[in-house]
Parts: C-alpha cells; sequence; structure tokens
C-alpha cells in the first residue's frame, strides 16, 4: 500500500475570530510521509493590518517582520497545490482550516476538501495519561524541542514529529486493540480512521505481544509477577545513615534526620504511639520509610503507610520507595492500595465495548480506556486524563461491590490483584480515605501516618453528607419514565423480555419515582422560598445558612425518604432477578448495569438526604447554600460532624499497645497552643510530641517580607484591594521573572486579581496558571507550573500545602491575605458558638491558631533542601498591625524578616539577586 501524503500546517494570525477581520501573517507546513519528514515550508504574510500587540509578544511576529512579506494572494495557488491529495494535518484543527479556506476564498481560489486529522484529538487518543494536550505540553512530555512556540515553522515541525510519535505509538498496539479501535474511530471529529486502517493493513494479525494477555478478546497488560519474599534473614542496620549516604549520590546529612529515624525505629519496636512534627526539607518521608522496612523485614510484621492524597502515595512509591530498597539491600514488597472506585472493572468495559455508543465522549473514552490497558499495571482511572464527559464515562465502569468477579476474572481483576499484593507486602501505602474507611482493618499492623494533621479534613469529607439540588435532577433525567426515551424505557423493555418483573410490578416502579419527582420540586421549591426569605435585603447573592434558618422540612423529607426506600427496595428486587438469568444478551446486561449504577446512585443520595433531614446526629452541623440569582438550582444542604475524635480513634484504638504507631507531619502545632491539632484528633495528652527542626543554615536562602504600604481592605473598597494586589504580585513577578506562587483565600478575589493583570498586559510574556480558571486538576497545574521558566501559580486553599516544587523552580511565595477562614463559615459559626458556651474565646482558641498553622503550610513550599532560596511575601498588613500578628510570625522559621513599602522590597529583591543571595 503506497504511504499517503500528510502535510501538516499550523498558522499564526492577527486575531482568533475570523468575523473581527483575522488575517494569516505566518504559514508553516511540513510534508511527512512513511514515518519522515519530507519537506518544510514557512514564509511571513503581509495581514495588510497593524498586528495587535498582545499578538507580537505571543508570537515574537512584528510589523516589520511581515511588512515586505507577499500578500496571502501570492502564495495562495502554491499552498493549494501542495495540499492536493494530501492529508491535512493540524494541532486543532478546525481553526487552522476554517481560516485557511476563509483566506482561499477570498483569494478566489476554491476551498479545499479531504480528510483532516487533528494532532490534539489523536494525542488524546495515543497519550490518554498526557498531563496536556497543548503543543507545548505534550511536545515537552514528548521530548520533542519546540524552543518557541506560537510561531508557525517551529510549531509546525513540533506538530509533524507529534503526529510520528502518535503514528509509532499506535502502530506498537496490538492487533486486536487496532481492530477495536477502527470499529469505533469512525465515530470521532477528525479522520483517524484512515490512519487506522492504514497501520491495521500493515500489522502482523497474529501479532500480540509477549507482554499482553486479553480478557474477553480485551487486549490488556499481564499482571505483574509478584516479588518474591526470601526468609526471614534480614539483620537491621546499627547505622542507617551510613546506608542513605552510600545509596544517594547527593545525600546532605541531617542530624533531624537521623533522630528521626531513631525515633520512628524505637516506636515501632516498643509498639508505642507518638506524635512528631519533622519541618519541612529535613527528609521526613525517607526518614520514616527506611526504619518501616527495617523494621517489616526484621520482625515479618506489616507496615501501613498513610498518606493525605493518592498523588503522596504514588510519589512516595516512585521517588523514597526506590531509594529504600536500594538502601536496605533485600527484596522488600511495597504495594499501593485505594478505594475500590479507584479501579476498573473489566466485565463492565467489555459489556459497554459491546454496545452501542450513545455519544462522542462513550466513543472517544472507551477509545481512549483500550490504548490505556496495553500500559497500565494498576488500573488505576485516576491515570487517564479525559473529559469531563469522559469522567461520566468512566464512572460507568469503576469497581464497586456490587459486583464480584467470577473465578476466571479474579487474576486479571485490578482491584483484587492490589489487595491480594497488599496482603503479602512488607510496606502497604494507602491514604487518609481508605484507611478512615477501615479500607485494611482486617489485618491490623504498625501504622505510620504521613501529614497526620490532615486526618481532620479526610474525617469530615468522610462523613459529609450534601443535598445538591442539580445532584438529584441530573439523575431523575438520566432515568426518566415511559413517555421519554431513557434509561426508564429501556429498562422497562428488557423486564418484559426476560420476566423479571411483573406488570404490576413495573406500574409501581414508575409510580413512585414519579411521586419522588414531584416530592422533590416541591421541598425544593419550599427551601428556596424560605432561603429568600432568610437572605432578607441583602446585597449579596451568594449566601449560606444554618439550616435552622430554612426549615429542616422533617415531614415532607420523611415521606420522600419512604418513597425512595420503597423504590430502592423494589429496584434492588427486580435486578436480583436478573442476576439469576443466565441467557442475556450483551446489550440487556448493558442495560441492567446502568439501571444497577443508578439505582445505587439513589442509594447513596438518600443516605446523605436522611443524614441531614431525616435522621440528624445531634453533634452535626448543617447548612444551605445558594446563589439567589438561580434558585432552587443552585440550592444545596451540607451536613458534617462537629467532631473526627470518633473516626480516628475508630482506626487507632484497636492498635494501641499492640502495634506502633507513628503520626507525623510538616505543620502539627502552632506556637501558643502545641496540642491543637492532637485535641481534635482525640490523642491523649500522654502521647508524647516531639519536634525535629533542621540545622539553622537550613534557612539560609530564604527571606520574608511583609509589604506595609498595602491598603486596609476594611477601609477601601474591594476592588481598590485587587487593583493594589495586582499591582504587588506584577512587580513581584517582574523583579523575580516569575516562578511565583500567589496563595489567595478567596476564588472570588484570586479570578478578579487574575482577571486584572491579564487585562494589563504587563505579564503577557509570563505563563499564567489559575487554579478554578485553567483547566485541569491541582497537579497538572502544578506540572504545567513547572515546565516554564516563566511562570506563575495562583492558587487558593489547596495549594498552601502538598505540593512539592524542590529548587529554582519556586522562588517566590505571595500570601495575598492571611488565610484565616471566613467568620461567615457556617462550621466556624457553629464552632464558635460552641467555644463560647464553654467561656472560650473563639477566635483565640480556634481561627488563630489554624490560620496559623495554614501560613506555616505556605511557607513550607519554598524551601525544600538546604540549597533552596526564595522569598515569602506577606501583603496582607495585619500581621504587622494586629495584636496576633507577632503569633504568625513566630511559627515561621527564623529568617530575616523586613516590614516594607512595595517599592523597598523590589529594590531589595533586584539587589539579593544580584549579590547571589
Amino acid at each position: 500500500m503506497e504511504a499517503p501524503t500528510y502535510i501538516v500546517v499550523d498558522l499564526e494570525t492577527t486575531g482568533s475570530s475570523l468575523s473581527k477581520g483575522g488575517r494569516i501573517i505566518q504559514i508553516g507546513m511540513v510534508t511527512v510521509s512513511d514515518g519522515k519528514i519530507i519537506q518544510t515550508f514557512s514564509t511571513f504574510i503581509n495581514p495588510e493590518q497593524k498586528i495587535p500587540a498582545f499578538i507580537q509578544e505571543l508570537t515574537g511576529i512584528r510589523n516589520e517582520d511581515v511588512e515586505s512579506a507577499p500578500l496571502f494572494e501570492e502564495v495562495a495557488p502554491e499552498i493549494r497545490e501542495t495540499l492536493e491529495d494530501a492529508i491535512f494535518v493540524a494541532h486543532n484543527a478546525d481553526f487552522d482550516l476554517t481560516f485557511l479556506n476563509a483566506e482561499f476564498q477570498r483569494a478566489g481560489i476554491a476551498r479545499w476538501r479531504g480528510l483532516v486529522v487533528d494532532t490534539v484529538e489523536l494525542s488524546r487518543l495515543a497519550f490518554p495519561t498526557a498531563f496536556s494536550y497543548k503543543l507545548q505540553d505534550i511536545a515537552s512530555e514528548l521530548g520533542i524541542p519546540l524552543s518557541s512556540a506560537h510561531r508557525a515553522d517551529e510549531d509546525a515541525v513540533a506538530t509533524a514529529k507529534l503526529f510520528m510519535e502518535t503514528e509509532k505509538k499506535l502502530s506498537s498496539l496490538p492487533f486486536r486493540t487496532l481492530e477495536l479501535l477502527h470499529k469505533r474511530s469512525f465515530g470521532l471529529r477528525s479522520d483517524i480512521s484512515s490512519l487506522l486502517f492504514r497501520i491495521l493493513s500493515m500489522k502482523d494479525r497474529s501479532a500480540v505481544g509477549s507482554a499482553h494477555t486479553s480478557f474477553k478478546g480485551i487486549p490488556l497488560k499481564l499482571p505483574e509477577q509478584e516479588e518474591s519474599v526470601r526468609p526471614l534473614r534480614y539483620e537491621r542496620q546499627s547505622d542507617p545513615v551510613r546506608l542513605l549516604s552510600k545509596t544517594m549520590p547527593y545525600f546532605e546529612y541531617r542530624e533531624s534526620q537521623e533522630k528521626l529515624i531513631g525515633t520512628v525505629s524505637r516506636a515501632l519496636a516498643q509498639k508505642e504511639e507518638v506524635v512528631m512534627e519533622a519541618a519541612t526539607g529535613m527528609g521526613k518521608t525517607i526518614g520514616y520509610l527506611l526504619p518501616a522496612a527495617e523494621y517489616a523485614l526484621s520482625s515479618g510484621e506489616q507496615v501501613i503507610i498513610s498518606t493525605y492524597t493518592t498523588h503522596l502515595q504514588e510519589q512516595l512509591l516512585r521517588n523514597e520507595g526506590r531509594i529504600v530498597k536500594e538502601c536496605v539491600g533485600h527484596p522488600l514488597s511495597i504495594a499501593l492500595v485505594k478505594g475500590m472506585s479507584h479501579y476498573l472493572d473489566l466485565q463492565r468495559l467489555s459489556e459497554q465495548l459491546a454496545s452501542d455508543d450513545e455519544s462522542y465522549d462513550e466513543t472517544f473514552t472507551l477509545m481512549q480506556v483500550l490504548v490505556w490497558l496495553v500500559s497500565t499495571s494498576v488500573g488505576d482511572l485516576t491515570e487517564l486524563n479525559v473529559s469531563g464527559g469522559g469522567q461520566l464515562v468512566l464512572d460507568k465502569m469503576r469497581r464497586s461491590h456490587m459486583r464480584t468477579p467470577v473465578k476466571e476474572e479474579r487474576e486479571l481483576d485490578f482491584y483484587d490483584r492490589a489487595r491480594k499484593k497488599a496482603a503479602t507486602a512488607h510496606i502497604v501505602v494507602t491514604n487518609h480515605a481508605f484507611l478512615l474507611g477501615g479500607g485494611l482493618g482486617e489485618k491490623p499492623a504498625s501504622l505510620i501516618v504521613d501529614e497526620a494533621h490532615q486526618l481532620i479534613q479526610a474525617a469530615l469529607s468522610k462523613k459529609k453528607r450534601t443535598f445538591v439540588y442539580t445532584n438529584w435532577k441530573y439523575i431523575f433525567g438520566q432515568i426518566g419514565n415511559s413517555e421519554d426515551e431513557q434509561l426508564f424505557t429501556r429498562f422497562l423493555a428488557v423486564s418484559q423480555q426476560t420476566g423479571i418483573a411483573a406488570e404490576h410490578e413495573l406500574l409501581r416502579l414508575e409510580y413512585l419515582f414519579n411521586r419522588i419527582s414531584e416530592k422533590f420540586d416541591q421541598i425544593s421549591g419550599t427551601l428556596s422560598a424560605r432561603f429568600i426569605q432568610s437572605a432578607g435585603n441583602s446585597r449579596q447573592k451568594k449566601w449560606s445558612f444554618p439550616l435552622s434558618s430554612i426549615g429542616r422540612q422533617e415531614t415532607e423529607m420523611m415521606v420522600m425518604f419512604k418513597l425512595l426506600n420503597s423504590w430502592i427496595d423494589l429496584s434492588r428486587t427486580l435486578l436480583s432477578r436478573a442476576d439469576s438469568l443466565t441467557e442475556l444478551e450483551i446489550s440487556q446486561h448493558v442495560i441492567l448495569n446502568d439501571w444497577r449504577y443508578w439505582t445505587e446512585e439513589i442509594a447513596e443520595n438518600t443516605i446523605a438526604l436522611a443524614d441531614i433531614f431525616v435522621f440528624p446526629a445531634a453533634e452535626d452541623i448543617s447548612w444551605a447554600e445558594g446563589d439567589l440569582r438561580s434558585l432552587p438550582n443552585s440550592l444545596a444542604v451540607y451536613n458534617r460532624p462537629f467532631e473526627v475524635t470518633d473516626p480516628v480513634n475508630n482506626v487507632l484504638g484497636p492498635l494501641r499497645n499492640k502495634y506502633g504507631i507513628v503520626l507525623l507531619s510538616g505543620t502539627m502545632t502552632v506556637p501558643a497552643d502545641e496540642r491543637f491539632i492532637l485535641r481534635q484528633l482525640g490523642i491523649a495528652d500522654s502521647v508524647p510530641l516531639i519536634r525535629f527542626e533542621p540545622e539553622p543554615e537550613f534557612y539560609e536562602g530564604a527571606r520574608v517580607y511583609v509589604v506595609e504600604d498595602m491598603p486596609d481592605i476594611r477601609q477601601v473598597p474591594q476592588s481598590d484591594y485587587i487593583e493594589a494586589v495586582a499591582d504587588a504580585v506584577t512587580q513581584t513577578v517582574l523583579v523575580t521573572e516569575g516562578r511565583c506562587f500567589v496563595l489567595f483565600t478567596s476564588q472570588d478575589m484570586l479570578r478578579r486579581t487574575v482577571e486584572l493583570i491579564q487585562d494589563s498586559g504587563l505579564l503577557d510574556e509570563y505563563m499564567l496558571f489559575a487554579q478554578g480558571l485553567s483547566s485541569g486538576s491541582r497537579m497538572r497545574l502544578l506540572k504545567s507550573f513547572q515546565r516554564f521558566s516563566k511562570s506563575v501559580l495562583f492558587g487558593t486553599n489547596s495549594f498552601w500545602e502538598g505540593v512539592d516544587v524542590p529548587g529554582d523552580a519556586l522562588r517566590a511565595v505571595v500570601v495575598v491575605r492571611l488565610p484565616f477562614t471566613s467568620p461567615d463559615d457556617p462550621v466556624y459559626t457553629a464552632r464558635s458558638e460552641r467555644l463560647m458556651a464553654q467561656g472560650k474565646n473563639p477566635f483565640l482558641a480556634h481561627a488563630l491558631p489554624e490560620a496559623v498553622i495554614r501560613l506555616r503550610q505556605g511557607f513550607g513550599r519554598l524551601i525544600r533542601s538546604k540549597g533552596d532560596r526564595g522569598l515569602f511575601i506577606v501583603l496582607d498588613r495585619r500581621i504587622h498591625t494586629k495584636s496576633y500578628g507577632p503569633e504568625f510570625l513566630r511559627a515561621l522559621p527564623p529568617v530575616p524578616t523586613a516590614n516594607v513599602t512595595l517599592e523597598k522590597m523590589v529594590s531589595s529583591i533586584e539587589d539579593w539577586y544580584n549579590e547571589g543571595g
């Protein structure tokens, strides 16, 4: 088969809108055939108009560059001829082809029509775990050079190389995977089917690959061989620091780390409970992982390590786990376990593949999963980077308690494989949510809890229940009734075909559903009316209130609760009958599984409803939130426990005096109240609290600036304050040349500040990443931030801690406001009332220490090793004007602190950098 010709095109234009007169200023074209670049072509084009300043900054193309360039009409025939009989390729092809065809039409040349391949769609398919599909991001991840992004000549070459990499990746897939992909590829937005057909035609049908097996004809990676565990002959080392110095090429001795290792070793060996605060940068993770490994190897007992996030789990396994394995010089098994819902259910995937797709998201997500399956060893769905609609598709394929894999499936089932590996591992790594949920409860073991202060948030999140109007309406819309074409209609047909339900049962199922929908709308209307009444004449549109302010609606909710339980019981009865059927078509299986999924979604939401409205615990806090401009759509009711001691003690209680318990964190104390966090966790005063500080010279590269001429937010309009923040951030970024975190306590203030900075154009040459505005998860934003030398990351609560940016990758942390919880926060209000009832000052007893801890966590992002240099800049003048200000400064490490004007700070930073710190 003759290799087709692909013409890879990239355009730079005066603007993104044709309707507003946008014109081409540069075109790059690369000819690719048979996996090789054959020819390149590029030219500037005179747009016959001035190039906007921001386009000049973005592309580096100036007016003088295009002044003597040809008009598009002069090069159009050559471009059109080059494209003839070729396949058009571009990154975001709709944009380039639409612009190009508009220019052809303007030049009196026929529009180009032919096959089109979009490398955005293609790279999302070939590399489904990539963190970003922007050209510069995916090029960087694949090692494709791209020194000058937003120049058509270089972008076209980079896109051509990306196209070749995707072709190479797809060609490496098993024949059967390619068959399954090709079958669905006709539903894609670009002509990837032609590429897949060519690869298939050149592929050896029998080439399955020794690294792959299959489940019901779906190729997947073979299960990893379990690490063999030798007989216990391991002798603990008397000098573990020597092990580290021999293993780590850039090992830096820290006395505090050596003491930490010794303390963890003793706690595990003597079955003690101990709490430790280990400052950032002293090698805390290695400090507990090494003694844990030695204890597990020498004693034969398992050690469980719990972290706050799944990202930290993976980081521990990938980085410190590898180092410790090399240190001990003995086979060491470390297993990672997450909650069941993280893992793919192979049976559900096979059923989805056998059915007809309902949408583009379903088609494309299933194709991404097929590609991912031949490389993933763990089957964790969080590895995938899918669209919002794709997440809904993945949700239907998650492992759950609703189905137990049959015998022949268990060997391949990802969750069962993870649990099997964990059962025999020396060390099991999990997260706080899974730990608190009793996921590892059947096998007690010594326990190390990293980021132990986050047990509070994990316990609160685990117990938090929500009643969200839009969630319920979405579920109702998915199920529907016999008058529409939603799931109930299909379930009705399957029920009648298989005989799992009598006519009266189906009528009752629909009757109950209609009554539930009516009751829900009635209750939502009443809640909205009372919500508006409670808001009164307030000018603010977004409000939250204690639930008592709008009424709990116990009577009406009890009616709805009973209707829901009747519907759930009947639905589960019918599903249990379906489980006994052996002769079902694939399409019937899919419909029944969809029905089961939504039945359990309703059941879970019903529990939440009961916890809030029907059987609320006396100590729980419930509140409503909403936007007065969009009720009832914005209505949500939340419920949280007041205390978290019970779930924490449910985990720690059975281990005490039988196993070692180590709780540690970089921020476990505040100067005025060392056991503030421990009291919330229910840790007895008799449990020792040990603090490990790094050597004094560790923070030599740090400076703290308090900007004293910032306005007082309570004395000026908020818009004036945000303008001052934007100016301070801009000047800081310019003097540090980027690499800044800017930390907010309000998403609204973050958004308005970023928009003002963007409008000013002063930071146009910097990459600005903003939580809640830029797409992607927290970790994807962090990775994007680290990939660019001139970048700024704007974040709220979750960026105050738990992110690691070593070395020169982070030069400054800017704190916009001291991180106090809003006094209007319902949980804070409830806590304040209870503290006042106990005769305590809620500000001093809770709000202040909580804010001090968060500020310490923010500082912890800055200095991660002895050689790091960085600036910690506080824009909130309260830190030096209020009586509580010294509490914040005392909580920071002993580093030089200066109260300065913004102008003085900028000049001081310039001098500091010029002097080399």
